[in-house]
This record gives structure tokens, C-alpha cells and sequence, in this order.
């Protein structure tokens, strides 16, 4: 694996490798599932902290098994999601080989935030019924627990050269700026011309994935002649990253770090999410195949119906006869006798 930052034409050269661990020639330990992993471990480790220091309802020995309800819901609820929001025909492919349905088939990508949210709000429901707790803290809960796994996943996001940003003006184009990046895989949209390197790395029929395997490994002379024509764009996926884990991060500490009624923490990450995801998909190109609608991506307009039902949320959690919860400035509460003053 090859981690160098190439800077020629000043543009970012994506050569990062999506194996982090390769076990054999087919396949490996990805980025993708360790940004998954990671993603939950710091959020258990969150989490227990909190019932730990009596910042939440939830019994400290119960934290493991409140996690493995949101690994569930994040994974089935992030691929239906998928597939509904923006790739209804895997509900309809199958293939001669494991695992068959197309649908279950997640090593080859394909997983929706907005789902996987819906998902674990879901679980979260299932889990307060059946341990009698309220279910609009566990909403708080997993909510100010999320954002260092959105950070996480964005990150693997641009180690994998997938969902890329706009393209960087004309203007831009002539002395690309630093922070933007080009992708080696442009050569296979036909847009680069390549006859002057056709006889420096091979034959015809895998012309174009010599050229994408010499970029990657910084082949000199093809680096040379290359990557001048390749397109600079925005790294949008590192733009997300920042909102959706830091700053969100830091939105969410900032309204709960007083007790609050539960579901005000979970109302405003998704006002708080969606807003942010507005705003940074004005870089990000649209889905293959997803058509814009009153000028809007598929995933601003998801965001928009978070915004609006976190407002709702928020007005009527506000409006509710219970005591606060939490308040991350606090080391400590009497949990028995917050549970005797909340409804599951």
C-alpha cells in the first residue's frame, strides 16, 4: 500500500489503497469496515462512560447489548436504505454466486447514512421496550454517540476514491489549488487522452487499467504525462467528514451540556445533521441514476424531512412532563429516582 501524498499540478494525487489489512490476492481487512468498527467502539466507550457516571438511565451492564442493537440497526437499516433511496433494483438482482441477492451483498458498497439512522432509531425503540427505559433518551443517547462513526465512515469514504465531489471551475482548473483532489480512475470516463504513454504500459486491451495502476504507484513518466489532464475536484468527502463528526460533535455537546427532557438531544442532531448535509452536497456529485428535484440531491431532500421532523420533535419533547436528563457538566445523578419520573 502506498500512502505518499503526490502534489504534483498542486491538486491531491488519490492513491490510497481501500485495503487496510490484504489477507490474500481477493480480498482483505477494509478501511470501510475498520471506520465501521471504530465508529463503535468509541461510541460504546461514550456511552458506558455516561451510565458510568450516572449521565444517563442506562445500567452500565447493559451497554454492550444497547450496542449490538445499533451495529444491527445501522447495518440493516443503512443498506435498505440504500437500496430504497437510491438503488431500488438490488431488491430484484441475484447472481450465480454467495451471497446471491444482490441486496446483501454490502462488501461491494452501498450503505445510506439517512438509513441507518432511521435504523438505529428503530432498534433503539425495540431496546427501550424490552429493558423499560425511555426510548427518547436512548435516541439522545446514540445520537451524541454518533458523529465520531459518521467521521469515521467519511473518512473511508475518500480512502475508497468513492462518492466524489463537484468538479472545480474552469477558472480553478488552470493551477488547481492544494486541498483538491484527482482521481486516477478518470482515465476509465474516456475523458484523458493517453496515446502519448499507450506504448510505455502495455498492450491495448487493458490500456486504461495500466495507465490507473502506474498513476497509483507513481509511475514517473506516466505521472508526468498524465496528470495534467486529469480533472481536479472538490473532497467533498473530507468537507463531510468534518460536519458530520466534529462540528456536529460539538453542536450536540453544546445543547446537552445542561439536563435536558428526552428527545431535545436527538432533535437537534437531526436538525443539526441535516443542515450541515444540505449544505456540503452543494459539492458532493449526485448519485448515479438519482434524478434532482426542484434542484435538489436525493440527499438534501432526505435532509430536509430530518430537519423538519427534528424541529417537530424538539416542540413537543419541550411540551413533555418529565424531568432532564444528563447535562454533561454534571459527574453524577440519582438514576433510581429519575427512573420513577419517566415513562418508558
Amino acid at each position: 500500500m502506498n500512502y505518499s501524498f503526490t502534489t504534483l499540478a498542486e491538486s491531491y494525487l488519490h492513491r490510497l489503497d481501500s485495503v487496510a489489512v490484504p489477507l490474500s490476492p481477493d480480498w482483505g481487512i477494509r478501511w470501510y469496515g475498520l471506520a465501521y468498527a471504530a465508529g463503535f467502539i468509541v461510541a460504546w466507550l461514550l456511552i458506558r462512560w455516561m451510565a458510568r457516571t450516572g449521565r444517563s438511565l442506562i445500567p452500565e451492564r447493559a451497554v454492550g447489548d444497547l450496542m449490538m442493537y445499533s451495529v444491527v440497526g445501522v447495518l440493516v437499516g443503512g443498506r435498505l436504505g440504500y437500496a430504497l433511496f437510491y438503488r431500488p433494483e438490488l431488491f430484484l438482482t441475484f447472481s450465480a454466486s454467495p451471497p446471491w441477492w444482490e441486496l446483501l451483498a454490502i462488501h461491494h458498497g452501498g450503505m445510506a447514512s439517512h438509513g441507518g439512522i432511521l435504523g438505529v432509531v428503530i432498534a433503539m425503540c425495540v431496546f427501550a421496550r424490552k429493558n423499560q427505559l425511555p426510548a427518547l433518551h436512548l435516541v439522545d443517547m446514540v445520537a451524541i454517540a454518533a458523529p465520531p462513526g459518521l467521521f469515521f465512515g467519511r473518512l473511508a469514504n475518500f480512502i475508497n476514491g468513492e462518492l466524489w465531489g463537484k468538479r472545480l471551475s474552469d477558472a480553478m482548473q488552470i493551477d488547481p489549488p492544494w486541498w483538491s483532489v484527482k482521481y486516477p480512475e478518470e482515465i476509465y470516463l474516456g475523458t484523458v487522452d493517453v496515446s502519448s504513454v499507450a506504448t510505455s504500459v502495455g498492450g491495448e486491451t487493458t490500456l486504461h487499467t495500466q495507465i490507473v495502476e502506474s498513476l497509483r504507484s507513481a509511475d514517473p513518466v506516466v505521472t508526468e504525462a498524465i496528470i495534467g489532464q486529469l480533472t481536479a475536484w472538490w473532497p467533498s468527502q473530507l468537507f463531510q467528514a468534518m460536519t458530520d463528526g466534529p462540528i456536529l460533535m460539538v453542536i450536540l455537546v453544546a445543547v446537552w451540556w445542561r439536563p435536558r427532557r428526552p428527545g431535545i438531544v436527538g432533535g437537534w442532531f437531526l436538525i443539526g445533521y441535516g443542515a450541515l448535509r444540505i449544505v456540503t452536497e452543494v459539492i458532493r456529485q449526485p448519485d448515479d441514476g438519482v434524478a434532482l428535484l426542484f434542484g435538489m440531491q436525493r440527499g438534501q431532500l432526505l435532509s430536509v424531512g430530518m430537519i423538519l421532523f427534528g424541529i417537530v420533535m424538539i416542540v413537543l419533547c419541550s411540551r413533555r412532563s418529565v424531568q432532564a436528563i444528563g447535562g454533561l457538566w454534571r459527574s453524577s445523578q440519582n438514576k433510581n429516582n429519575l427512573k420513577t419520573k419517566h415513562p418508558v
